[in-house]
């Protein structure tokens, strides 16, 4: 009898330990039911600290209005994250998780720039063209010392845009560091709807097609395509359109996608690679040119700066690399890894750093940044000379 009780007990106990369990904790103030499943992957970590410091928090905090469950365990998830100690991993919940959506798709309530965080200080690393930051003077590689007052130290990406991010017509007061001068300034900023286009083009010479790329979004393929249509008839009906320029400046990236379809406009089928990804088991995989090009031959310049990151140095390094194209301007910022997204029930998502990228010689440039064929930094205190625009002019004669 005792040994069947003893086998009986055994199998309960198994089957309680790897099904779904439904565990209820009640305190003074509030009850919280937590369904709870064991990890795909067990491992040996004690969590009895966790719901400890859950409990003491439930029954003891002074004000019990601002214990929402929900809100403790996506701060939870956050900081389980943040614990990985990479800037590029990170949890979003379902309201930060929508903007970064919005991001992509071009249009949100903001000030105009895209953050980034560099040795545990969040960083611009591009204000948009014609934002209201970039009208308050923000630029490439400013630091955000506070934010209304508050220091950002120790802040996550997540946390940065949450509090920087509002409706347009708030305001926003930062204590900014610039790149050059270790005096911190004060400015306040109108919020806005920023509408982010990703491709523009004009004529500056009659020969010289100059060419604006913003970002690597949802719709740049789309406005990429127009805009070398457009380029293609202009070309065929002046006689022009000798020679390109494609700006990247301030251009934060984005979709890595994106960076070899327009790589490929540029390169032949037979020049083969445009970006290597390696996973952290050594894992890689090619991105090679995927299509014929429409612009094969014209003979073309890239301008990059502080602000080119991530896609956009994908896409410099691939056709300095092949030698298609000539590189000028600053060093460009040096994001050099693959982040994967993941959307959950409820709206929140993962943004998880699956692998690094390597340029086509196996050069990985985290970091450090793409260094340009023709150096030249353009004047702070200026507002109408472009001095990398005009270096790039001259590099065709």
């Amino acid at each position: 009898m005792i040994l069947g009780i003893a086998l009986l007990a055994g199998v309960v106990g198994y089957k309680i330990g790897t099904t779904q369990v439904s565990v209820r904790m009640v305190n003074l103030q509030q009850r919280v039911e937590v369904v709870n499943k064991l990890p795909s992957q067990p491992k040996s970590v004690d969590f009895s600290l966790f719901w400890k410091v859950w409990d003491e928090l439930t029954v003891r905090y002074v004000d019990k209005s601002k214990l929402d469950p929900q809100k403790m365990l996506y701060g939870a998830i956050s900081g389980m994250v943040a614990g990985v100690g990479d800037p590029y991993t990170m949890f979003l919940p379902p309201t930060q998780n929508k903007e970064s959506k919005e991001d992509l798709n071009g249009k949100f309530e903001g000030i105009g720039a895209s953050l980034e965080l560099k040795n545990g200080r969040v960083v611009v690393s591009a204000p948009l063209s014609g934002s209201p930051a970039e009208k308050a003077g923000i630029r490439a590689l400013d630091w955000i010392v506070k934010v209304d007052g508050k220091e950002t130290a120790g802040w996550s990406l997540v946390d940065a845009v949450s509090k920087i991010r509002g409706p347009k017509g708030t305001k926003v007061a930062l204590t900014i560091v610039h790149n050059e001068d270790p005096k911190p300034t004060d400015v306040t900023i109108t919020r806005d709807t920023i509408i982010l286009k990703s491709v523009e083009w004009r004529v500056l010479d009659g020969k010289t097609v100059y060419v604006k790329l913003a970002r690597f979004g949802d719709e740049t393929q789309k406005q990429w395509d127009e805009s070398v249509l457009q380029i293609e008839r202009y070309a065929a009906t002046q006689s022009a359109a000798q020679r390109l320029i494609l700006d990247l400046r301030n251009n934060p990236g984005g979709l890595l996608s994106q960076s070899v379809y327009i790589a490929s406009e540029f390169l032949p089928v037979e020049s083969g690679v445009v970006v290597k990804q390696q996973s952290s088991a050594g894992e890689a995989f090619t991105y090679s040119v995927n299509r014929r090009g429409r612009l094969l031959e014209i003979p073309l310049v890239i301008l990059v700066n502080q602000g080119t990151a991530s896609a956009s140095e994908i896409l410099a390094g691939a056709l300095q690399v092949a030698k298609r194209a000539t590189v000028v301007g600053a060093q460009s910022f040096g994001k050099g890894s693959v982040q994967e997204v993941e959307d959950y029930p409820g709206g929140a998502g993962l943004h998880v750093t699956v692998a690094k990228w390597l340029l086509a010689n196996d050069v990985w440039i985290n970091g450090t940044g793409l260094t340009p064929d023709v150096k030249i930094e353009n004047e702070t205190n200026s507002a109408t000379s472009d001095a990398q625009l005009n270096r790039a002019i001259q590099v065709f004669k």
